[in-house]
């Protein structure tokens, strides 16, 4: 008997669902069966090269069924995948693969332009890209892995405590952090999910989210754990509005979730009134704020579906659900994160640690195990993200400090006041200012550097940055933003640099960055 797994739950819906869809594009499907069978096989020629129970592997693709298959095949290895940003800078993918020792890349021919930038010292083996010429790294085509035997479906020893994957976000320190789920994690959060929605083989999902944001659990996992059937949103489709709507109904998609953003741009630009959306039957939101006017739109434009507000940092994936009522109406503001998923525990906290009076803000703890096992390689950030609390028996609960500011209503339900620290959400990716700002500070020329959020309105929030110079340099504006985008992902980089003489401080010497915001704010507001 096998352990409970994330790929081994899947491969027993393929004992039952062989020929089941399991993942789709447009034009191109993969069955349960098929699934099982290729990453079998990819499994076996991870092993063959050196990846052993306990590794990680990268997985390097634009989105498609083969990046299913590569992360089911890392997980059967006994390995963990990194899901990787093939849009983010050189620099920062071949840093997240050095710090967690990855000796071994799983990509693919579209990829194959910037593997050679990408590759740090130490990495052995990129498997799948054609006609990738490399003196130190040693490769496998996708053809020929394909071609390999099977591999046993689990590793000797395999447990549900093994790192399933580890999802690298924004750092407060300039270097990215990478949370680290396990099979037990991923697992308990599949199986309350699937319940929380009623997730089963009559459903179709959009995979909206890229692979290395959290929210795409709930598609990789989740449907097929269920055997649903996961639609991949290519990434062309993302960028338009109305290709999105069209899939929804030709598709006849189910469940929807995403960021607000997204359903955003498919209310004002999807040509929703044109299209037949009446299979959804859940639209599943995260991430960020909902503007209440967009929201209660939606909701009346789409009647058969039910609305739910998903909460929780990607350390805990979902640890906090609000189902809305049938119609959200822009008077009713933005929805609560409501209360705690089941099998999940949440306790609201002051400045000493103590329980919050309801109808206060404090700190949201988590309880769950839905939660990551800790930063790879931060025991400083897991000493300070983790609290023990008395519990039974004499032996503390552990409990997840996710560094938001809540209360709970008088109803009982969670009410979202935003962050006690310096991260904002751009498009639901977690962004640290503080890491842009290390990364500005780190260029010759510049002194001192601040980056703060300016909201255009109710639905896009956006990052500007302001800096000073070394005395007798030039710095333009286009020069910063050039030295960023080498070392910040698209969503990170501010969108406006301002140079200035001086900048305002607050009463402690601080650099006032609210007051730069406030001031941009205003700006934004005269120009229309």
């Amino acid at each position: 008997m096998f352990p409970d797994l994330l790929h081994t739950a899947t491969f027993d819906s393929a004992s039952r669902l062989g020929d089941r869809v399991v993942f789709a594009v447009p034009g191109q499907s993969i069955t349960y069966e098929t699934l099982a069978e290729r990453a079998a096989r990819l499994a076996t020629v991870l092993i063959a090269h050196g990846v052993r129970r306990g590794d990680r592997v990268g997985v390097y693709f634009q989105k498609s069924i083969e990046s299913a298959v590569a992360i089911y095949a890392v997980m059967q290895a006994g390995a963990a995948y990194i899901p990787l940003d093939p849009a983010a800078p050189t620099e920062r993918t071949r840093s997240v693969l050095q710090q967690c020792g990855a000796k071994v890349l799983v990509s693919h021919d579209a990829q194959k332009a910037k593997l050679t930038d990408i590759l740090p010292a130490g990495l052995a083996v990129v498997i799948g890209p054609s006609g990738l010429e490399h003196p130190e790294v040693a490769t496998v085509t996708w053809s020929d892995a394909m071609s390999a035997d099977p591999a046993p479906a689990s590793v000797a020893g395999a447990s549900e405590m093994d790192l399933a994957y580890i999802i690298f976000t924004s750092g407060s320190t300039g270097q990215p952090k990478g949370i680290m789920h396990t099979h037990q994690s991923g697992r308990a959060y599949s199986k309350m999910a699937g319940a929380l929605y009623d997730v089963g083989s009559h459903d179709r999902l959009a995979s909206f989210s890229p692979l290395h944001f959290d929210m795409s659990t709930f598609d990789y996992f989740c449907g097929p754990q269920h055997g649903a059937t996961t639609m991949i949103v290519p990434d062309p489709y993302t960028k338009l509005p109305a290709s999105m709507s069209e899939l929804v109904q030709e598709e006849a998609l189910t469940i929807w979730y995403s960021v607000p953003f997204a359903l955003t741009q498919m209310l004002l630009y999807g040509a929703m009134d044109e299209h037949d959306l009446s299979t959804l039957r859940w639209i599943i939101f995260a991430g960020e704020s909902f503007a209440p006017k967009h929201l209660a739109a939606l909701t009346e434009r789409l009647p058969n579906a039910r609305f739910s507000n998903a909460y929780g940092p990607a350390e805990s994936n979902v640890c906090t659900y609000y189902h809305l009522p049938a119609r959200w109406r822009e008077a009713d503001g933005q929805p609560p994160i409501g209360v705690a998923c089941p099998n999940n525990d949440v306790l609201v906290v002051d400045e000493a640690n103590d329980p919050s009076p309801d109808g206060e803000m404090g700190e949201l703890l988590v309880r769950s195990p839905t939660t990551m096992r800790g930063y790879w390689d931060r025991p400083d950030l897991n000493k300070r993200v983790f609290a023990a609390r008395p519990g039974a028996g004499g032996v503390d609960d552990i409990w997840l400090r996710t560094g938001d500011i809540v209360s709970r209503r008088s109803d009982g339900l969670l009410a979202f006041h935003g962050r006690a620290d310096r991260q904002v959400k751009v498009r639901g990716y977690r962004v640290e200012l503080d890491e842009i700002e290390d990364i500005l500070s780190s260029h010759t020329d510049v002194e001192e550097a601040s980056a703060y959020p300016v909201k255009l309105d109710e639905t896009v929030t956006v990052i500007h940055a302001t800096i000073t110079v070394r005395s007798k340099t030039r710095l333009s504006s286009d020069s910063i933003s050039e030295y960023v985008t080498t070392r910040l992902p698209g969503y990170a980089r501010p969108s406006q640099f301002d140079i200035v003489d001086t900048f305002p401080r607050t009463s402690s010497g601080k650099i006032d960055w609210k007051a730069l915001s406030i001031a941009a704010e205003k700006a934004q507001k005269e120009k229309g």
